[in-house]
């Protein structure tokens, strides 16, 4: 009877150790995303796995796609775009038409009922015509903005756009703490997202590398249109409620979800896992990346063979808290960038697939204090022109010294 009951305990055991392990694999393969067919996304915890979908309250119009720009890459159908500054050869504000700004300003004129903007500064005069257009046809055009960089900033020279703004009835709300309200993005009658690295500034779009990435979707503008309600009711920082589980959509195809700092630990939570099993590239542009962790995980991967490479910006690389030399003494090859102005991108790509972008530098700050978001796509397409630019920013960048090797081809 003793050596029943013992083996009876095994199996029991066993079988709790085999349910525990299912649980494991379970739970990292959410985080991961690398299960075939539907991809879980990190920080996701309804039950099936599935992103829930969001109702919008307004129906899409007819078209919303948008004429490409010769900075734009062409609409991929009718659901995004993707465009990024070209110093190079759209470099004077008064042609704004052919750049960035053109492409917001057509977004602008579209809209027919509302234009929520969470902005970090402003200085484009014709962006600020356009809108007082928008809220003389009727549109609910507000602002949420920092106080230092956004309001407090519209005293200085060549400035101003703000008080207009106000002047001609849109209210203007800023954070009113020491953190920054550093967030890039704006809701599009309840179904449009704008958002990426480029803040609302002549150098954000004239001098500096940047992207804006539009999504046409109900449910993503809801996602969005949530966390800017929030800061307009004056929830900001890590005090603010996270929702990362109802952060998750399914548009046409492509797994998406946002994070929002500092009351979601995005690098915990989405952006390390994802590089954790990066299976053959990862690519990054970062204005700045003092985050040990997130290095340290791209080195591992590095070591296991995956092709790492990435281009700083040059005054971000040479700060005392910047992981540039943990990087180079690994022996991954990294560059800064050749551009006068600012590389501002904050931008990783992972096998070509995955794309991390919009406001959120890889620095402590971002994490903790600031109010700052981040989108990341399962879209090889989209992935494609990230990695294009890539190219573009790393052919221009300096090799940091002797014995880094030139990038491997993918």
């Amino acid at each position: 009877m003793s050596n029943r009951r013992g083996t009876s305990q095994r199996k029991t055991l066993g079988t709790l150790l085999g349910l525990i392990l299912i649980v494991i694999i379970g739970f990292v393969t959410t985080l991961t995303g690398y299960d075939a067919g539907n991809v879980p996304l990190p920080g996701a915890e309804n039950a099936t796995g599935l992103p829930p979908q969001s109702p919008s309250e307004f129906a899409p119009p007819a078209d919303t796609s948008i004429a490409p720009l010769p900075t734009a890459q062409p609409p991929g159908g009718l659901w995004w775009e993707v465009y990024f500054t070209d110093r190079l050869t759209i470099n004077d504000p008064a042609q704004w038409q052919n750049s960035i700004e053109g492409a917001l300003i057509q977004q602008i004129n579209a809209a027919q009922n509302a234009i929520h903007i969470a902005a970090f500064e402003f200085n484009l005069t014709p962006v600020a015509e356009a809108l007082i257009a928008a809220r003389q046809r009727g549109l609910d055009v507000r602002w949420v903005t920092d106080d230092e960089y956004g309001l407090e900033a519209d005293d200085e020279p060549g400035r101003g756009q703000f008080a207009a703004l106000q002047n001609a009835g849109i209210e203007i709300r800023s954070d009113n703490r020491s953190a920054l309200m550093h967030n890039k993005f704006i809701i599009f009658d309840y179904q449009t997202v704008w958002t990426g690295s480029t803040n609302l500034t002549q150098n954000g779009i004239f001098k500096q590398e940047n992207n804006a990435l539009v999504l046409h979707s109900p449910e993503v503008a809801a996602i969005y249109e949530r966390e800017f309600q929030e800061m307009w009711d004056g929830q900001f920082g890590p005090k603010s409620p996270s929702q990362l589980s109802e952060q998750s959509v399914n548009v046409n195809g492509t797994q998406i979800w946002v994070v929002f700092t500092s009351e979601d630990a995005a690098l915990a939570q989405a952006i390390i896992p994802i590089v954790n099993f990066a299976q053959s590239n990862i690519r990054f542009l970062a204005f700045s990346f003092t985050d040990y962790p997130l290095a340290s995980a791209m080195i591992e991967r590095a070591r296991n063979g995956v092709n790492v490479a990435g281009v700083y910006e040059t005054v971000g690389s040479d700060t005392d808290a910047a992981e540039f030399d943990t990087l180079i003494c690994a022996g991954v090859p990294v560059r800064r960038d050749g551009n006068p102005g600012f590389m501002h991108n904050k931008v990783i790509i992972v096998d070509s697939r995955f794309v991390i972008t919009g406001s959120f530098n890889f620095s402590t700050s971002a994490e903790e204090s600031n109010d700052e978001n981040i989108i990341i796509l399962d879209n090889p397409e989209i992935a494609a022109l990230y990695m294009r630019e890539f190219d573009n920013i790393w052919s221009r960048g300096g090799r940091p010294g002797a014995g880094v090797d030139p990038l491997p081809v993918v």
